[in-house]
């Protein structure tokens, strides 16, 4: 594919991973008219996983910004295996992102960043969204952010 978001991937250096498959009974993404929903996708590199463990315990705000990050581009991965071209996208239309915790930390927000800032990075202004951050008591199989996504696509 050789549209403007893959242009723009290549220029800011990024290439997205495979989309993961999968791991229980459930579809990565689901199409409904204009919106793809996109089920979480955590830090999951190259068939590895990343960033094991808890925002304000093992990582603080700049690694969790990170893992949200590789959340957002594994998002955005699985939007193009639903979708095929990128430039296909309207618009983000909404973020859900799971941090995985210690008690005491608030700043799930600054977290959330990571994976919002890089959707803006990609996709300009279309990359501007709703969302939420939620701090939660664990995340599967330990890691520390998850995210899921709705895009709106023609």
């Amino acid at each position: 594919m050789s549209g403007k978001i893959e242009a723009r991937l290549g220029e800011l250096g990024i290439t997205l991973p495979q989309a993961n498959a999968p791991v229980a009974n459930y579809l990565p993404y689901v199409r409904s008219g204009n919106l793809v929903n996109i089920s979480g996708q955590i830090t999951m590199e190259n068939g590895e996983l990343k960033f094991i463990g808890k925002l304000g315990k093992e990582y603080g705000v700049e690694d969790g910004q990170k893992a949200a990050r590789l959340c957002a581009l594994n998002l955005v991965a699985q939007l193009r295996a639903a979708i095929g071209d990128l430039d296909n996208v309207i618009r983000v239309v909404k973020l859900n992102a799971f941090v995985n915790s210690a008690p005491d930390f608030t700043d799930q927000p600054k977290v959330v960043n990571g994976a919002s800032d890089t959707m803006v990075e990609i996709f300009g202004d279309a990359g501007k969204h709703a969302r939420s951050a939620v701090g939660v008591a664990s995340l599967p199989l330990g890691v520390a952010v998850e995210i899921d996504g709705v895009f709106e696509v023609a």
